[in-house]
């Protein structure tokens, strides 16, 4: 009698798989666009002068490929809202007598 396996659950594929460059580059050109304004044809020279050469237009798809995965993935680090808060100045009630702590 033999013993069925059960079988291996499917291995997520990553968002960057069948593409050319690193993942990394591909986050730093993404990165360098939303974070600083920059144009496609700017993030396309500042990789140029890294060694990296690529063209304007798959920045362009990068951006559109990998901005919402990249924006999901740093919603988790948010804080919630009302979880912090910060006091300059307030009265604290001390033996009885109302002060002003600043």
């Amino acid at each position: 009698m033999t013993t069925r396996r059960p079988c291996p659950a499917p291995v997520p594929r990553s968002a960057f798989a069948s593409f050319r460059f690193p993942s990394d580059i591909i986050v730093v050109a993404v990165r360098w666009y939303l974070r600083f304004g920059l144009s496609y044809r700017d993030v396309e020279e500042l990789l140029t002068k890294r060694g990296v050469q690529v063209d304007h237009v798959t920045i362009y798809r990068w951006v559109q490929r990998f901005t919402p995965l990249l924006a999901e993935a740093a919603r988790s680090c948010r804080h919630a809202v009302g979880d912090r808060w910060f006091v300059d100045e307030t009265y604290v009630r001390v033996a009885g007598r109302w002060r002003y702590v600043y």
